[in-house]
């Protein structure tokens, strides 16, 4: 179903991205460690554990309750350490990692060219999961046919909308669906259309804190650009001095002195990219199907809420894959990957059980008590043919708050995407979203900025303090 574009991550994330790391990971390869305690059951710890009395933590603490007297042969410590770049390696290398733990798909290339993943194959297969994966994301998530984490939420990047500027612009169909913009040049149409009629700005876009490179590279694969690759070496090179970058970032220059469709803060990290989006300073913007979460603090209704499709570019129609994993350390023992799996499964299976049905319901009625939309269907984890999935879109469906026409249009390019659907970056992923932001920046707030030089610039930082200290 979907079409992937995956470059060769994991011969090229062989080591992780310093020399330091991989000296460091003698510190924690050769321990043996007992997984058993004294009553022979065996021992897992869960990283991510809330820290501080309150919901969150009584319902992980019922969860753990309900799974030790399901699984006696188990016992779960909990650990509070939560993923973060920061400390993740040195904890890694020092074997200090919980049995589970979360990673986002940013990290999973370096984590498992890393080796800081063990191989859940054998568990998984063991335990029926063999074509119950979404495709795709078995693609991203596996290395010589080995899967080495277990997916808990995916997206693809869409198109959201104001649906009260839309009408207002007449850019809604008499259903409540939107006209869907098929490329890059009809959103700046539309932005126009929406400025001319509301005042307002028609678009809006991050660009620092690492979120306008990492939107940005979604809009630079449309335009033909491939942002790194290995060379005869072995070594990554930076490929995206080139005319296709220079023109995906004139048109980012164009939208604010050309068109003049952007907010006029040109500072704009992730967290007032939505809120500008929710309180009407920019009609449209790239992002993922969550997004109802992120605005609602804001004030943006369910009715207000709506979803298409990502548009083409010049060269490509693409869109950006991402999402959330759980790992099991790699010095884990087959008893304690086996653990985890039942463990994960208590909140994250592709059968219909009660606890899935259950967790599912609670989900949803909690969205809708705070107001959010629900109707949106983001991409699965799982194959569109396991009956939790199809169950829990019935389940949506049936609970929407708001004219399921609004979001018809992504709900459809995600079950049926045209487009070809790419992960992150494999290296330095977030390095090169910042080094973004400040070509973002710069042409945004110097009318003269010259692309060309700034893209240039930009490939040789990303190579020259980035990619040349790989091993």
């Amino acid at each position: 179903m979907f079409k992937t574009k995956k470059k060769s991550i994991w011969k090229a994330v062989a080591t992780v991205t310093a020399l330091v790391l991989i000296c460091g990971c003698f510190v924690g390869c050769g321990k043996t460690v007992s997984d058993k305690d004294e009553q022979g059951r065996t021992m897992i710890s869960v990283g991510s554990w809330p820290s501080s009395e309150g919901e969150s933590l009584d319902k992980m603490n019922a969860r753990k309750d309900r799974f030790e007297a399901a699984n006696p042969d188990v016992v779960i410590t909990p650990d509070t350490w939560a993923f973060e770049r920061q400390t993740f390696y040195s904890k890694a290398a020092g074997g200090q990692l919980p049995t589970v733990y979360m990673a986002g798909f940013t990290e999973i290339p370096e984590i498992i060219g890393a080796k800081y993943s063990a191989d859940l194959t054998n568990v998984l297969k063991k335990r029926g999961y063999d074509g119950k994966f979404n495709d795709a994301i078995v693609e991203v998530l596996s290395n010589d046919g080995k899967m080495m984490a277990f997916p808990t939420m995916a997206y693809i990047l869409g198109l959201a909308y104001n649906v009260e500027m839309f009408e207002a612009a007449g850019l809604m169909e008499a259903d409540g669906t939107p006209k869907q913009p098929k490329d890059w040049n009809e959103v700046v149409e539309f932005a126009v259309k929406i400025k001319e009629a509301t005042g307002k700005p028609g678009l809006v876009l991050p660009t620092a804190g690492n979120s306008g490179g990492w939107i940005f590279t979604s809009i630079a694969w449309s335009f033909g650009v491939d942002f790194m690759e290995k060379n005869a070496e072995g070594r990554w090179q930076a490929t995206f001095d080139t005319p296709e970058a220079v023109e995906a970032l004139q048109f980012i220059k164009d939208l604010k002195w050309k068109y003049d469709v952007l907010p006029a803060n040109t500072l704009v990290n992730g967290e007032e990219w939505y809120k500008q989006f929710a309180t009407g300073n920019g009609a449209m913007t790239i992002t993922a199907g969550d997004y109802p979460r992120r605005v609602i603090k804001y004030g943006m209704s369910a009715d207000k809420v709506g979803m298409m499709a990502t548009p083409a570019g010049p060269k490509r129609h693409v869109t950006l894959l991402g999402g959330e994993v759980l790992c099991v350390k790699r010095n884990a023992t087959e008893d304690q990957i086996d653990a985890a799996i039942r463990w994960i499964e208590t909140a994250y299976n592709y059968s219909l059980t009660d606890e899935y049905k259950k967790n599912a319901e609670a989900s949803i009625e909690s969205q809708l008590n705070e107001g959010r939309h629900v109707g949106i269907k983001s991409m699965s984890p799982w194959n569109v043919n396991t009956e939790a999935l199809a169950w829990y879109h019935d389940y949506i469906d049936s609970k929407t708050n708001a004219n399921i026409n609004h979001v018809r249009l992504y709900n459809e390019f995600v079950a049926n995407c045209p487009a070809d659907v790419q992960p992150e970056e494999p290296v330095c992923a977030q390095e090169l979203y910042a080094i973004l932001d400040g070509c973002i920046q710069e042409v945004l707030t110097n009318k003269n900025a010259d692309c060309a030089t700034v893209i240039s610039n930009a490939n040789s930082d990303f190579q020259v303090n980035y990619l040349n200290n790989l091993l």
